[in-house]
């Protein structure tokens, strides 16, 4: 929650909203920025008692917006007697400065919303790390703002500043050096993801990372599908660790599943660099599951960004399974009939009544089953750790076992695994 340097106990209570209808922006891509924006400061916590969309055709130094419209806006927040501004786009450190002066309360804008939700929901020490290099990193240039998360923050002792040096030199070299810590101690919990990650490549199990917009009911599938124990709630960027499960599919092999952080519109770049570990789950997989919620009247919308960012992460090669999920929230059933006939091959499902999960579990089954071949193995006794290999990674057909121990199996196993078994084939 936003706290003020003068008193950590007062909260935002009451708040107001600006989004920017740029150039060429139509009347409906500015209603969805207001609605996510909406959604952004829910998830925050902090109560909406307005909203204003401001025409700009050209960003100004001073509050970003006209020095008219800054007194307008000014007035409008006197009369709604609100407490914060939060904006959805980027301000520079001077921008915020003088809104703050000119209104007299916490200015905020679109990326410390999100670094402020990142920072509520981090749960696990890579998480909390890197949120609070990037959180650190955005307020450095912050430092002389009214209103500040870095009270937060414990500065130095006493006595421990050089004579003459200003308050805000030290509070400017404290936080660099809490950077410093931050990113040695970040780079070893790296190091440590990269380690589990070298040694998911070298098992066969094939493994599959679910991406999408974030609440498009990425976990709710997730523990549908795998009946694992995720974290769902109905909120944005309810996940930001990657979850990973094991999936037997109806042929009776496992597979690998990775639900990873939603995408959203214009994250932040600190933010981006800060999760690529997590994003790059869907680097590794061998094929994408791409979620949508059909429910949403911006679908189209979700499903550009997200693809947009699967081309930033190198990732837009993949083969990707789409899955339409949320279809028990759709009520036209016209609708629903002409997003299956433009989508054919797209998947539909719904994660909260299970509808449409045994289909996605067989396309799943078939996209594994696609790139292998039946063979027949002749297996020693002594190597039943190539018979328990078999049937983790591979379809396996049929076991039977001779007289001396030896197992004449016949199995369906993925090209890219066949060396591992080359010499047990007999044919």
């Amino acid at each position: 929650m936003i706290e003020t340097e003068k008193d950590n106990r007062k909260l935002v209570e009451r708040a107001v909203l600006v989004a920017i209808q740029e150039p060429g922006m139509t009347p409906e891509e500015i209603k969805e920025h207001m609605y996510e924006l909406h959604e952004l400061v829910s998830t925050m916590g902090v109560p909406v008692v307005g909203d204003i969309i401001v025409a700009l055709r050209q960003p100004q130094a001073k509050f970003y917006l006209g020095s008219g419209k800054a007194e307008e806006i000014n007035e409008r927040l006197k009369e709604l007697e609100a407490d914060c501004l939060i904006f959805d786009c980027d301000l520079a450190p001077s921008q915020q400065r003088n809104w703050e002066k000119l209104t007299k309360i916490c200015v905020i804008d679109r990326q410390e919303v999100i670094l402020d939700i990142f920072a509520a929901r981090a749960t696990t020490r890579e998480a909390a790390l890197q949120v609070e290099v990037a959180r650190m990193e955005y307020s450095l240039p912050r430092l002389t703002r009214a209103w500040t998360h870095l009270s937060r923050q414990q500065g130095g002792a006493k006595g421990t500043r050089g004579e003459g040096e200003k308050q805000i030199e030290v509070d400017r070299r404290l936080v660099q050096k809490r950077i410093s810590k931050l990113k040695k101690e970040l780079l070893e919990v790296l190091k440590q993801r990269e380690t589990q990650r070298k040694q998911r490549s070298k098992s066969t199990i094939a493994h599959a990372a679910i991406v999408g917009y974030t609440n498009a009911g990425k976990s709710t599938l997730m523990r549908a599908v795998s009946g694992a124990n995720v974290l769902v709630e109905n909120k944005l960027f309810a996940t930001l660790d990657p979850t990973t499960r094991k999936l037997k599919l109806p042929s009776g092999r496992e597979m690998i599943i990775t639900d990873t952080v939603g995408f959203v519109r214009k994250l932040p770049h600190a933010l981006v660099e800060a999760f690529k570990s997590t994003l790059e789950e869907a680097l590794i997989a061998d094929f994408i599951i791409l979620v949508l919620d059909a429910s949403s009247q911006y679908l189209e919308d979700h499903r550009k960004v997200t693809i947009e960012v699967l081309h930033e992460l190198g990732a837009a090669e993949k083969e990707v399974i789409t899955v339409y999920n949320k279809i028990d929230m759709i009520d036209d059933s016209v609708l629903l009939a002409r997003l299956k006939a433009a989508t054919p091959n797209a998947i539909f499902v719904s994660a909260k009544t299970t509808e449409g999960l045994d289909i996605l579990r067989r396309r799943i089954d078939e996209k594994i089953s696609v790139a292998s071949q039946v063979c027949k193995l002749n297996v020693p006794p002594e190597r039943h750790d190539v018979i328990s290999l078999l049937h983790r990674s591979a379809n396996v057909l049929s076991l039977k076992y001779n007289d001396d121990g030896t197992a004449l199996i016949t199995a369906g196993i993925e090209t890219r695994d066949l060396k591992k078994f080359t010499p047990f084939i007999i044919e």
